[in-house]
């Protein structure tokens, strides 16, 4: 096994942290309006949601890091699939919380599980790690895409 570079490991965690942290701060105040809403069954609780994302984004750069390192022919690509889906997770947030456009959320959702999909394959090719890791993003982002698909349908 590979020495573990900490410090490249950590500025990867941290850079994917800061992704979803900055897309929150654009977002605004996200409580009140999410509680006003009318959720689709399973909804969780508004405070479940920083916590999870906390954790996928922190796996999602431990994940990168991985990539970023190997010596695979699909690394550059893996790593621009990786970028693709960190881009649309961030607006995900600003399209829905600040700018409140339902329809457009639920779309860049779906959009989002197939950006997530795509990571997950073709992480696989470069570190099976790396891909394996991943399942439990893949997993939310689906059941996030159901709950925005559910609150454009249902608000």
């Amino acid at each position: 096994m590979k020495k573990i570079r900490w410090t490249e490991l950590i500025i990867s965690i941290v850079t994917a942290e800061l992704v979803g942290a900055l897309s929150a701060l654009i977002s605004g105040g996200y409580s009140e309006y999410y509680s006003q809403l009318v959720q689709p069954a399973f909804a969780p609780p508004s405070a479940v949601f920083p916590v999870v994302w906390a954790i996928l984004y922190a796996v999602m750069g431990f994940s990168a890091y991985l990539v970023y390192f190997s010596e695979s022919p699909y690394r550059r690509n893996a790593l621009v699939i990786y970028a693709a889906q960190l881009l649309i997770n961030f607006s995900w947030s600003i399209i829905f919380f600040r700018f409140k456009a339902l329809m457009l959320a639920a779309a860049v959702a779906v959009l989002l599980v197939i950006a997530v999909a795509a990571m997950v394959i073709i992480f696989r090719k470069v570190n099976k790690i790396a891909s394996w890791v991943n399942i439990p993003y893949l997993l939310w982002s689906i059941f996030a895409a159901y709950l925005a698909v559910g609150v454009y349908l249902l608000n």
